[in-house]
């Protein structure tokens, strides 16, 4: 895929209201940092936009030499609650002088606080438990694990492949590959594993045929039977550019499923916690999944992770032997705890879904401008993705869309590196925290950028 360049390049100065460029980018003064980290992490570490990050707050992001950048990337859907909350702040400094920084699975009170807040949070709380994790690929392994165990001890060993879809992407541990949707991030494994099978997934773009026909017909082309799926895992939105599920789709997912007694498990590590305007993304589809993987957003800023899921299916293994060494860490659940209270509080998932009114009929506005480049824009709330493709041939363009992103953090609007399978996608992903008139001017520098580099 293309790459930044690292020559610094003279830019227009701005000096708004939430934006100050004022050096050369990249800064002059910031290569001996890139220099120093080529020497000393893997490369596959430096593909972001050759940016050094000094602090970050609410919405905005600063380096040390005076310019600051509305920021479209949340940290990679992040920072929800939005960047360096003193809430978090706060909460963080308590637990540090209270003096307790890890416990494996020893008791701590918060941990109490923090699984029945997401409880509370789950389809059924009478019914449902939280399991603390540390990153989102260690909850989807710890679905994966749960989903075949169910079908195991309740059916057999026959009923033990669980199907996920094309395109998509869970993680990059052994577990969290086998079950994406993407074979070239799993050439290292080499020869895989038959249990895990991807379907197409009915995204309207790549795939047309959105019923769910197409599921049934995919699974039967491969030889299955409804009795032998263990599990269905899914992302509520497919990462790579934001592509939504029918709802009809999801609903008839949910109804096989159901009939079947197969595992449905939703991926709402991006997507959770306020981000498309409600609580969790499948809540768009009117669906009760029995397994919600979550990570990212939990917090707003330090790692954890966690599973949400039937009490039946959670309390499938006995005491100690399904924990995690850092599963509960005092400090990630106390930002944890902090960030939930202000995304509550502050009503911030409410703000998504008004933001995403104004945010997604302009990127339509303008993708319109651009008809033969811009395929498609798809979103909800304050997600979005805007794929660089011919819309008749689909072939992406990478190169394109890096160079519109480029010219964006050059003016001062900061998003993370273009992503979909060939760096097509321009995803944008504020935290939840902006306001109108900061997003209003984030689209006008969008525009402004894809003016220069389009025509």
């Amino acid at each position: 895929m293309p790459e930044y360049s690292l020559e610094p390049v003279d830019v227009k100065k701005v000096s708004t209201r939430y934006r100050t460029i004022q050096t050369r980018i990249p800064v002059p003064e910031s290569l001996a940092i890139f220099e120093s980290l080529k020497k000393s992490e893997p490369r596959s570490m430096l593909g972001m936009p050759p940016v050094v990050w000094d602090r970050a707050e609410n919405f905005t992001v600063y380096d040390k030499w005076g310019n600051r950048w509305i920021d479209w990337s949340s940290c990679v859907l992040l920072a929800n609650a939005g960047h360096g909350r003193e809430e978090i702040k706060a909460a963080l400094k308590e637990q540090i002088d209270q003096g307790l920084l890890a416990t494996y699975v020893f008791v701590h009170e918060k941990r109490a606080k923090l699984t029945k807040a997401l409880q509370d949070l789950s389809p059924d709380p009478a019914n449902y438990e939280a399991f603390l994790l540390s990153t989102g690929s260690e909850a989807i392994e710890n679905c994966i694990k749960l989903a075949k165990t169910y079908a195991l001890e309740k059916h057999g060993p026959d009923k033990k492949y669980i199907i996920s879809f094309e395109n998509a992407f869970h993680g990059r541990t052994l577990g969290a590959q086998l079950v994406g949707g993407n074979p070239r991030l799993k050439k290292w494994i080499g020869t895989g594993d038959p249990t895990f099978v991807q379907v197409p997934f009915p995204d309207g773009y790549h795939v047309t045929d959105t019923s769910f026909d197409l599921f049934r017909k995919s699974i039967e082309d491969r030889g299955l039977q409804a009795t032998q799926i263990a599990g269905v895992l899914t992302e509520s939105y497919q990462g790579g550019c934001a592509d939504f599920l029918p709802v009809t789709y999801a609903r008839d997912l949910e109804t096989f499923c159901r009939s079947h007694d197969i595992v449905t498990i939703y991926d709402e590590i991006q997507a959770g916690f306020g981000r498309t305007g409600k609580m969790f993304c499948y809540e768009h589809y009117g669906v009760q999944p029995d397994l919600i993987a979550c990570g990212k957003g939990i917090s707003s800023s330090l790692p954890i992770a966690a599973v949400i899921g039937r009490a039946d299916i959670m309390d499938l293994y006995a005491p100690g032997s399904m924990t995690s060494t850092h599963s509960a860490s005092p400090l990630c659940v106390a930002a944890a705890l902090a960030s939930l209270k202000i995304l509550q509080g502050e009503d911030l998932i409410a703000n998504a879904a008004r933001m995403g009114e104004i945010l997604i009929p302009e990127l339509e506005r303008i993708r319109n401008k651009y008809p033969k480049i811009l395929a498609v824009v798809h979103g909800q709330g304050l997600v979005a993705g805007i794929r660089v493709a011919d819309p008749k041939t689909k072939k992406p363009d990478g190169e394109t869309a890096l160079k519109i992103n480029t010219a964006c953090y050059q003016k001062g609007l900061l998003m993370f590196a273009p992503v979909g399978s060939n760096g097509e996608c321009v995803k944008i992903a504020p935290p939840l925290t902006i306001t109108e008139e900061a997003l209003r001017e984030g689209i006008d520098v969008f525009e402004e950028a894809l003016n220069e580099v389009l025509n």
